[in-house]
């Protein structure tokens, strides 16, 4: 079969193209061709048997969407978009992006006939306050930020295009994915990754919000699994509501502290400076925390326990991997 990733040069991208690679399948279906595309330039990984395609375009722009959508895959994996902080400081290139992006590639599998399985990335951002301290799947969506306007959108368009049939689509509502590899991106939750992955490095960190900020996490070895594995899901099983938010590790940040202290010592927990900063602080205090995730969890996807275990997974796979 044929496997299509948006977003392929991005962090999960990468990743998710090295297991699909790996396993060269999806379900019991064997992984024939791979398309990768991004809007930055990017070098094809060894197929190793896998005939693989590469695609620099912005799927907004015409026609862009409609050649990926042409070459009729039987899956789809809709990572492509622009995150938090940058959504929020660039209006319009969120929009372009996260939006406009999404429609032109819903309306291209539309106009190809060949309705694949279509796994999208959607946030926990498409969330709003007030809370309740445990938020129910049935909460309802009122995002208190551009990006997660957006990514109610693109969940809207999901729904309604696996309704009519143009699709088979599912939506990941991902939690906080921690730690993540790299430099620091545009990301408001990026303090997140760079209060564990600084230190562990032996480099300072800053932690701009109050050390009692609570948010749900999963590696990003657990967020390529919530993609293969919804990836092949039922559709009969899923049902009717076609957006689901994900199981995680529910900690406060100074759990986040405690946890490195217990896996690397105080000498890295040092290494960290609190800096309030207003802006970070102004959209993280209207995040979810913890979710009941009841039905991702019936459904079969699975994620840490603690987050020991998700800077446990973060050295194996990035720091020492």
């Amino acid at each position: 079969m044929r496997v299509l990733v948006t977003g392929a040069a991005g962090m999960i991208g990468r990743k998710l193209t090295a297991r699909l690679l790996s396993e060269r399948k999806i379900g019991d279906r064997p992984i024939t061709e791979l398309d990768l595309q991004d809007v930055v330039p990017f070098d094809a990984p060894d197929g190793n048997g896998i005939k693989i395609a590469t695609h620099v375009s912005d799927l907004a722009a015409p026609g862009s969407a409609r050649a990926l959508a042409a070459r009729r895959p039987d899956v789809v994996f809709h990572l492509a978009g622009i995150v938090s902080g940058q959504a929020e400081a660039e209006f319009e290139l969120g929009y372009h992006v996260n939006l406009d992006g999404t429609r032109a590639l819903y309306e291209a599998i539309r106009e190809a006939g060949n309705a694949p399985r279509v796994v999208y990335t959607s946030s926990i951002a498409v969330y709003g306050g007030p809370f309740p301290d445990i938020i129910p799947d049935e909460f309802h969506t009122s995002p208190l930020s551009s990006y997660g306007a957006q990514k109610v959108m693109g969940e809207a368009l999901l729904q309604d295009y696996t309704r009519r049939g143009f699709l088979d689509g599912i939506g990941l509502r991902l939690p906080g994915i921690t730690v993540r590899p790299g430099k620091p991106n545009k990301a408001a939750s990026g303090f997140f990754s760079s209060i564990i992955r600084e230190p562990l490095a032996g480099l300072p960190a800053v932690l701009p919000v109050p050390r009692s900020v609570v948010c749900t996490h999963a590696s990003p070895r657990a967020a390529v699994g919530f993609l293969m594995h919804a990836a092949s899901l039922d559709s009969a099983a899923v049902g009717p509501h076609r957006n689901l938010p994900l199981p995680g590790a529910a900690v406060t940040v100074g759990d986040q502290i405690e946890a490195l202290a217990r896996v690397a010592g105080s000498d890295a927990v040092r290494l960290i400076r609190e800096e309030h900063d207003e802006a970070i602080w102004a959209m993280v205090k209207n995040w979810p925390t913890r979710f009941e995730a009841r039905r991702s969890r019936e459904l079969g996807f699975k994620a840490e326990d603690s987050f020991d275990e998700i800077i446990r997974a973060y050295i194996e796979d990035d720091l020492n991997g």
